[in-house]
């Protein structure tokens, strides 16, 4: 996979033995002020995991991987500023959430920028390229799940072109929660 130049920032594919820096950036984002509102893991949780639990996920989502792609927002100095990750998710297959998945799409998690980036733009060029390889592997739609008080996303979200399907996944353990579905549809 190619890197896309953003700026002062490229644009790339993890590569597998990138797993510490991938460690590091995603507990990072668990000690982010809305995390509980971002994701489904927690700061503890995540730490306490082995090396191997780190090393099998960045591989999962490394370059050449091909049923999902982590990419990072690389600085000239080597930081990671930012992260998204897509999964392809088959029809006939079920989600993580327990619904049907009735065609071929992606499944956008794990969305993080450090704050020293944020309203730079790095964000929607991480969209844009986890998108072009998405529609690159033949998805009809690509989806994302937010929670509707994660004020600052559901912005981007909106603005990157995405709109509420009219899915709502329960929160696990708060059946009287839930999170919203947001598509987008080439």
């Amino acid at each position: 996979m190619s890197t896309t130049p953003f700026e002062d920032h490229v644009i790339r594919a993890v590569r597998a033995e990138e797993w510490p820096a991938a460690k590091e950036l995603r507990l990072t984002a668990l000690r982010d002020p809305v995390a509980h509102l971002a994701y489904l893991d927690t700061y503890e949780e995540a730490a306490g995991r082995p090396d191997s639990y780190w090393q099998e996920r960045t591989a999962k989502g490394a370059e050449g991987a091909s049923g999902a792609q982590q990419f990072v927002a690389e600085t000239a100095d080597g930081e990671w500023a930012g992260t998204v990750a897509v999964l392809i998710e088959e029809a006939g297959t079920t989600d993580w959430a327990g619904f049907p998945v009735e065609r071929r799409q992606g499944h956008l998690v794990g969305v993080y920028v450090r704050p020293g980036h944020r309203g730079s733009g790095v964000t929607k060029a991480l969209f844009d390229a986890a998108l072009e390889w998405a529609w690159g592997r033949g998805v009809e739609r690509v989806r994302l799940i937010v929670h509707p008080e994660n004020a600052r996303a559901l912005g981007f979200y909106r603005k990157a072109g995405f709109v509420e399907s009219g899915v709502t996944v329960p929160l696990a353990g708060t059946p009287d929660e839930h999170e919203l579905e947001m598509v987008v549809e080439r």
